[in-house]
């Protein structure tokens, strides 16, 4: 009776697990677990690396849990051993204790070969695009700084292009993500982060703000839009012919708090990123390291 019972109780655990991991499991809602370029890949294999390896654990853990409760429990008519004075064994210290440390060694000597190695441009020919972006009350801006246009909560990039995003905040301190094309990059103000993307399929990306940073941070959400380089050029020179300038009074209107709708700029004002990086300390950080990141000869301070 005690069996059957038993089997019946996995038998509904199992299901409830199954159903509540299988709930609303289209594939386009695992954004992660869907990767269109390099970077993403190598984060989503550590993610998978991890969970492998966490169950090497966890599993076991469970299976016993559940057994030592069954098989030890107080029943009339349990045959299994009273041992009150038993108090060790050398050979489950060195099971629980050894196949811990070997997984965590695995684990951080990969993560840490993969974190040094996406501090790097993908391997690909052609110089990056370089785009610049700041994190808003509660907006998005990136800056084109060699095509010299502007989007407010999008952009477009080029199939098989390295992108070098450099991010930087003049608000309250952000988060960068873009799920299926790679990791998290903070935006802070005065620091110029870096972070290097790719898409090696078209389509449209779901990029947002993982920080919270105020009531309007629900909204602070963009597309990243990927396509030929002719689409790309094409959709440059449009930009150029048709979208407004970035004046001044309008970037300063795009700093107050406020959702923006999505929009596009011919022209924006010249150096506001690094004055951006500068005003708010930029200038401690390290020189070469500012001068690299940005491209200029030197950042000026307000």
């Amino acid at each position: 009776m005690y069996k059957r019972k038993a089997a019946q109780t996995v038998k509904w655990l199992a299901m409830t697990v199954f159903l509540l991991m299988t709930t609303g499991c289209e594939r386009q809602q695992f954004l992660v677990f869907n990767p269109v370029g390099p970077v993403a890949r190598i984060e989503v294999r550590l993610i998978y690396l991890t969970m492998i390896l966490t169950a090497i654990v966890v599993i076991p853990v469970i299976l016993l849990l559940w057994f030592i409760v069954y098989r030890y429990r107080d029943t009339p008519g349990n045959t299994a051993p009273y041992r009150p004075e038993w108090s060790e064994s050398r050979l489950l210290e060195i099971i629980w204790w050894g196949i811990p440390i070997v997984i965590v060694a695995i684990l951080g000597t990969i993560t840490v070969q993969k974190t040094f190695q996406l501090t790097k441009p993908p391997m690909h020919p052609g110089p990056p695009l370089t785009i610049q972006v700041m994190s808003l009350d509660w907006k998005w801006l990136f800056l084109y700084p060699e095509q010299n246009i502007a989007t407010i909560d999008y952009c477009q990039i080029p199939v098989n292009r390295t992108v070098e995003f450099v991010l930087t905040s003049n608000a309250p301190m952000n988060s960068f993500w873009v799920p299926q094309l790679g990791g998290q990059e903070y935006s802070m103000p005065g620091m110029a982060m870096r972070l290097w993307l790719e898409a090696d399929k078209p389509g449209s990306y779901f990029g947002t703000a993982a920080n919270f940073s105020g009531r309007g941070f629900a909204h602070m959400r963009f597309n990243v839009d990927a396509g030929s380089d002719a689409q790309f050029a094409s959709w440059v020179q449009q930009i150029k012919s048709s979208a407004p300038v970035l004046t001044p009074s309008g970037y300063q209107n795009l700093l107050q708090q406020g959702v923006a709708q999505k929009t596009s700029y011919s022209a924006y004002p010249p150096g506001i990123f690094e004055q951006t990086v500068s005003q708010d300390g930029g200038m401690y950080m390290k020189r070469d390291k500012v001068n690299e990141m940005l491209g200029h000869e030197h950042v000026h301070a307000r």
